[in-house]
């Protein structure tokens, strides 16, 4: 018998050897075992059965439970395979392609691509899903193990799966893990890790098919992708699908479409898109904000090429470390006599370095802050493209900051500042924050020494700190060159979407050879942060639209006011209400068309108009408006220059709601009278003032 020493948290415990990972955690705590999915070892994502080994090192042991993100990332990971498993159960001779988990996909939790015997349809799923239910019930047993990869190949290529041939070819070096879903037909190459066994799978759903490629290129094989999601809990699910519904109904792609905002054209290539004249409205209000505060905020804007020499993304490890997501090098016609290469430009850092080398510096200019509203380009898979929200062509709101080390934080923190101002001006108050970091496994080509990103990690923390904001640490998650900070933003129906990222960067000064000189006169390397605040115009756009469900509050609506009169005898008092909105700078749409009343104010509530005026006899003789707002309905007649100060104080204090302007003297009166009341009567009486949702 050996003896093993366990570490648990701030807990150490010697225990009996043999021992497997869940006996080591039940010797804890039997009710952490209970909510434990898997665990990491030492920095290694491995299964609950996996045997620990004898050694006279501290083995350290962190639970990945039922109720954390990582918990999820399992469920959702190991109920793609039982998809899997119950697709070769019922469609034998079934080829397997990939199954990720997607945890940052607001539509999905995973998907598994297939090649089936017969093409496969909706009304399959049902019958996928049940298959899958009484698989679950049975509690199989996923099981792991390790094989070499000559074994493997022969493996699979007895089996006929020439797509998980390719891939072990490419990914595995010597030994590698393949998983067993016992009694079922299911084996796959795969890392891990997943749940001790299908009974721990309560609650999941299939909800679409769809057509892909294999590895997302056209000219491969045309496989099915089968989506589906799970969560920990049947409530958890059923949340979910309820706020699904009204997702679909506030879909980006959709409601695009109809508002005429953006298009994608095909004919032009995926994953680029065309913003329509109201569309561009829209984002033109978008960047004219972020550019007047980056302005205020000591940020110079700058503008660079979208195209570099193919040697900058060398000497960045953009092309070592990023390779997947580069367009291929573009060469010049071979009549121009020169081999130089270029690349269309993934992101904007190289350029921004470019700007601060121009001239020497001295650490009296720093901080140095360029920004950038930059169009890059990236090589994104065809299957993973959708709407705005992942695309190839798309503008970032880019920024980085070049510092010396005392000024560091501040920096990081006013970084932070900036995106909580951001964000709450478009109507977003809640956030999780993620601090993502290397981890222990170095499997992603990290760059710098253990002490940089220990000192990258602390200076983030401490910004983070000082603003008392709670975070999640994300071990591994981080860039190569750094530690960052992401921060989620919440929709109005409670959807998580990741948009700024705040990263530390000590790689790129390096390579760069970047220098300051410092107060001594000696040459200093200086420091670098990278941030994106919307993290693309594109992709916050398209989360503005679900947000709002295209009802954009009036500072961003690309019509903000319709004017709509009755009779075709008001279209010279409409036209003439209209051009004195225009001349206060509004967006004004008349309907001189003869249809009826009812009709305008439906095509107007359609476009999502924020008011609508409607004319008739009565306003023309006493030179008014009826005022109509676009969720509320009627809210009166006034004249046109009580409409005007309701809608400019509305502009200028970027409302989000299309309230009532009442002055400070009317509120007092209100207030008085109400106080009045209630010392008269002895009741008191609760008011609030609420926007005209």
């Amino acid at each position: 018998m050996s003896e093993l020493t366990i570490k648990i948290g701030e807990n150490t415990k010697a225990i009996r050897g043999p021992a497997t990972v869940a006996d080591a955690i039940k010797a804890f705590d039997r009710d952490v075992l209970k909510r434990a999915l898997a665990a990491t070892v030492n920095g290694e994502e491995v299964d609950l059965n996996k045997e620990l080994t004898t050694t006279d090192e501290i083995i350290s042991i962190e639970p990945v439970t039922v109720d954390s993100r990582d918990g999820l990332e399992v469920i959702r990971h190991s109920t793609a395979h039982l998809l899997a498993a119950a697709v070769l159960d019922l469609f034998p001779g079934t080829k397997l392609g990939v199954g990720p988990a997607l945890m940052e996909d607001p539509r999905y939790g995973f998907f598994y691509d297939i090649i089936a015997p017969r093409m496969l349809t909706e009304e399959d799923l049902p019958v996928i899903e049940k298959r899958m239910r009484e698989m679950a019930k049975r509690n199989l047993a996923y099981r792991r193990e390790d094989v070499e990869k000559a074994k493997i190949l022969d493996m699979f290529k007895e089996r006929d799966e020439p797509l998980k041939c390719e891939l072990i070819d490419e990914k595995v070096q010597g030994m590698a893990s393949i998983y067993y879903i016992d009694n079922s037909p299911f084996i796959d190459f795969c890392l891990g890790p997943h749940v001790p066994h299908t009974g721990k799978l309560r609650a999941f759903k299939l909800l679409a098919i769809s057509g892909a490629y294999w590895k997302g290129d056209s000219e491969r094989e045309q496989m099915q992708r089968i989506y589906g999601t799970a969560f920990a809990t049947q409530d958890e699910l059923d949340a979910w699908v309820k706020q699904r519904e009204e997702a679909e109904k506030r879909d980006h792609r959709r409601l695009g479409k109809e508002l005429d905002l953006f298009s994608i054209q095909e004919d032009y290539g995926q994953g680029l898109i065309f913003f329509h004249p109201k569309g561009g409205i829209v984002r033109k209000e978008m960047e004219d904000y972020l550019r007047d505060e980056l302005v205020k905020r000591g940020y110079g804007i700058v503008f660079t090429p979208h195209i570099a020499k193919r040697q900058l993304w060398q000497t960045s490890g953009h092309e070592e470390n990023y390779s997947d997501g580069l367009f291929e090098p573009i060469g010049l016609p071979e009549w121009f006599g020169e081999e130089t290469e270029f690349r269309l430009k993934p992101m904007n850092c190289p350029f921004h370095i470019g700007i601060y080398k121009s001239h020497r510096r001295s650490y009296r200019e720093l901080p140095l802050r360029y920004a950038e509203l930059g169009t890059v380009y990236r090589a994104e898979l065809s299957g993973t493209l959708h709407g705005l929200m992942r695309v190839r062509g798309f503008t970032q709101d880019d920024a980085h900051i070049f510092c010396t080390p005392e000024q560091i934080v501040a920096e990081i923190g006013s970084c932070v500042d900036f995106a909580y101002d951001v964000f709450r001006t478009f109507g977003f108050e809640n956030f999780k924050v993620e601090l993502s970091v290397k981890g222990e496994a170095d499997n992603k080509g990290y760059l710098g020494s253990d002490q940089d990103w220990t000192e990258a990690e602390i200076a983030l923390v401490k910004a983070l700190n000082a603003r008392e904001i709670p975070y999640e640490r994300i071990e591994g998650e981080a860039a190569f060159y750094g530690p960052k900070i992401d921060i989620k933003v919440e929709d109005s129906i409670g959807r998580m979407w990741q948009l700024t990222t705040v990263q530390f960067d000590f790689n790129l000064p390096a390579r760069f050879e970047l220098e300051y000189i410092g107060e001594d006169n000696q040459p200093h390397q200086p420091l670098m942060v990278h941030r994106a605040l919307f993290g693309s115009v594109e992709r916050f756009f398209g989360v503005l639209v679900e947000h709002f469900a295209g009802a954009f509050p009036l500072w961003l609506a690309p019509i903000q006011v319709a004017i709509l009169p009755i009779t075709d005898r008001i279209n010279e008092y409409a036209e003439k209400v209209a051009a004195e909105l225009k001349s206060h700078d509004f967006r004004v749409e008349t309907n001189l068309r003869s249809d009826k009343i009812g009709a305008k104010i439906r095509d107007a509530q359609m476009q999502k108009v924020p008011y609508m005026l409607i004319l008739g006899d009565k306003e023309l003789e006493e030179n008014k408006v009826a005022v109509r707002e676009r969720r509320k309905g009627d809210i009166g007649q006034m004249s046109l220059e009580e409409f005007l100060e309701m809608v400019v104080q509305q502009r200028q204090t970027r409302a989000l709601s299309n309230w009532r302007y009442i002055s400070l003297e009317d509120l007092v009166d209100v207030i008085s009278g109400l106080v009045n009341e209630s010392l008269n009567t002895g009741l008191m009486r609760e008011f609030v003032f609420r926007p005209s949702e």
